[in-house]
């Protein structure tokens, strides 16, 4: 009898156990569906954000010409609007580690509809400066990467945020194209309408959709502790500890300095498209367009293939060679069309810089962390346009176009030397 009630209790236990790890395995393909639920939802605002931002950027000349500012006083306009953003990165990105990645989203969604209602109410100059004050927290993308950055793991991540490109390139080729048969339809105001709706809709979306939590729980303690060492959105003091993490100034230098001579170059494209080129405002837009399928391309299809095969070290020394290889290219260059033919491996070594130098940086510095290293990485952008149209003007004027591509490729053979010769500890950076 003995016997007969230990099998029992025995197998009472087995099918106890049994059900407990039934009923965790289904916990877990509940919780990895509502995961990607969550990247996708990330995905989503990424996109309508940035297409409201080109659609806006589509009309923004015009309407400053119909206010009566020159084109220095434009140039001004940009430059506040790029400081503004150099400002706000890291400061957004200290707000999402010390808030959440879903405040920091929700900020962003209504900083960008405060943005499009002051510039539906531009009715004069400084109305229309007024406007770009929101801009400081306006980072879409710095925000949905620190979502997919705390529901990914570190080998998942380079490639979840290679996706982003999808949404970068409905971005511009549906935001440039909206914004012009808004405008022309139905008057030079409209796509701010537009925007500021779907903004608002934007920030619905977020409050709903993104948890209150994205980081996984066993990472809840240390943030809590990092936080509590220091509240302040901005501290120098904090941007210099994290560039002392191992490999973190070495890899943040060649993000910086491997695409500033092309950043510049883009900056001056409207004149260079012009003068260069000899392309109307038309063909600039279809080669903005041919831009925007690339980079879905490339960073859709390619980048996260490549992330999941190579090693992160060889993906950015090849990205530095190609933007070498880029550099020569674009010094030899004299038409559109060979324009168009070094754009394919342009922006593959752009797309793919961005992507595994975010990934890299994010992995460098404690889960804590990552927003704020996030937001270092956003005002890479916001500083070459800060700088673009003095430097950029001063390249074009002087030595013309072939000057960017000398630049770019003495800068990225320079670099891709560097990085032969270092020993970035990158293994470091994944544990």
């Amino acid at each position: 009898v003995s016997t007969m009630n230990a099998k029992a209790t025995s197998e009472g236990e087995e099918e106890a156990s049994g059900m407990r790890n039934e009923t965790l395995g289904e916990s877990g393909r509940l919780g990895e569906v509502k995961r990607r639920q969550v990247i996708l939802v990330a995905y989503l605002i990424a996109a309508l954000d940035l297409t409201f931002l080109f659609m806006q950027m589509g009309i923004m000349p015009y309407l400053a010409k119909s206010l009566g500012l020159d084109s220095v006083g434009f140039g001004y306009l940009q430059t506040t609007f790029g400081v503004l953003q150099l400002m706000g990165g890291y400061i957004f990105g200290r707000f999402a580690d010390q808030f959440g990645a879903r405040a920091a989203v929700i900020l962003s969604c209504a900083s960008g509809s405060v943005f499009f209602l002051l510039m539906s109410i531009s009715t004069s100059i400084p109305l229309l400066f007024l406007s770009r004050l929101p801009g400081v927290f306006m980072h879409g993308i710095p925000g949905a990467q620190k979502v997919i950055t705390d529901m990914t793991t570190p080998s998942q991540r380079a490639d979840a945020l290679g996706k982003l490109g999808l949404c970068f390139g409905i971005g511009i080729i549906t935001g440039s194209a909206l914004g012009g048969v808004l405008s022309t339809k139905f008057g030079i105001f409209a796509p701010t309408y537009v925007g500021l709706v779907g903004s608002l809709i934007n920030t619905l979306i977020a409050v709903v959709w993104i948890p209150l939590q994205t980081k996984p729980n066993s990472d809840q303690h240390v943030t809590e502790l990092s936080t509590s060492q220091s509240a302040s959105l901005f501290s120098i003091r904090e941007i210099l500890r994290l560039m002392k993490f191992p490999g973190v100034m070495e890899v943040f230098i060649v993000k910086v300095f491997a695409g500033l001579p092309i950043g510049l170059f883009m900056i001056m494209f409207s004149i260079i498209s012009m003068d260069f080129f000899g392309l109307e405002a038309v063909e600039s837009g279809y080669l903005m367009s041919y831009f925007g399928v690339l980079q879905m391309v490339v960073q859709g299809l390619i980048v996260g293939k490549l992330a999941n095969h190579c090693t992160e070290m060889t993906l950015l020394r090849l990205s530095v060679f190609v933007f070498a290889g880029v550099g020569l290219g674009m010094a030899l260059m004299r038409t559109v069309w060979h324009y168009c033919i070094i754009a394919v491996p342009l922006v593959f070594a752009f797309s793919m810089l961005a992507t595994i130098t975010d990934s890299i940086l994010t992995k460098a510095v404690p889960s804590s962390d990552t927003g704020a290293m996030l937001g270092i990485c956003a005002s890479v952008q916001p500083l070459t346009r800060t700088v673009g149209p003095t430097v950029g003007g001063l390249l074009y004027k002087q030595f013309g176009v072939p000057s960017f591509g000398y630049l770019q490729l003495v800068v990225n053979i320079g670099l891709f030397v560097y990085l032969l010769k270092s020993k970035i500890p990158l293994r470091e950076m994944k544990s």
